[in-house]
Formats: structure tokens, sequence, C-alpha cells
């Protein structure tokens, strides 16, 4: 039975975790500047909240949410602490690393 599981995971592309490899190595076409907003999308996400209702819960314009998720626009600290409360993470995870 654990065989064929494994070999269920193993076909989605899923690894056991000695075979894993660095989060970086495997999203290498992520900047830097891009993880913020990948981070953003995420956890609205997570969530389950479209733009629209996201930007309902933070008064933040959809476009302007729009743009801080594709890393067109910077997130800053205010809006930040704003986003994070609203989605219950650390602020610190949707600034420039």
């Amino acid at each position: 039975m654990v065989e064929k599981v494994l070999s269920a995971m193993h076909s989605y592309g899923l690894r056991e975790e000695n075979e894993s490899i660095p989060w970086r190595e495997a999203f290498s076409t992520v900047s830097d500047e891009d993880i913020p907003g990948v981070y953003l999308r995420g956890a609205r996400y997570r969530e389950n909240l479209t733009q629209r209702q996201f930007s309902e819960k933070t008064e933040i314009t959809v476009p302007h949410l729009s743009a801080m998720e594709n890393g067109k626009r910077p997130i800053g600290k205010k809006n930040a602490r704003l986003l994070a409360d609203a989605l219950n993470v650390d602020p610190r995870r949707l600034l420039t690393v």
C-alpha cells in the first residue's frame, strides 16, 4: 500500500524529503523583487478572497492590488501592515528581500 501511495505522489512530481531541493532553486525564475507579490497573491488565494473582496476588506483599489501582486507596484511598509493584518501573515513577508 505504501508503495502505491509513493508511486502516486511521484507521478505528481512530489519527492521524498531527502530528494528535495531548496525552494530558490525550484523557483529560480522568480526574482527577489517578485517574491512579495507572489506571496501576497498566494496568501490572498489561501484566504479564498478575490481581488475585489480583498479590495473591499483593505480599501486598496483592485488595480493597485493587481499591480502589487504582479510586481509592478511596490507594497511599502504601510500597505504591508494593512495587507498582512487582513491576511493574518507577517508583514515582513510582503516587503522586498
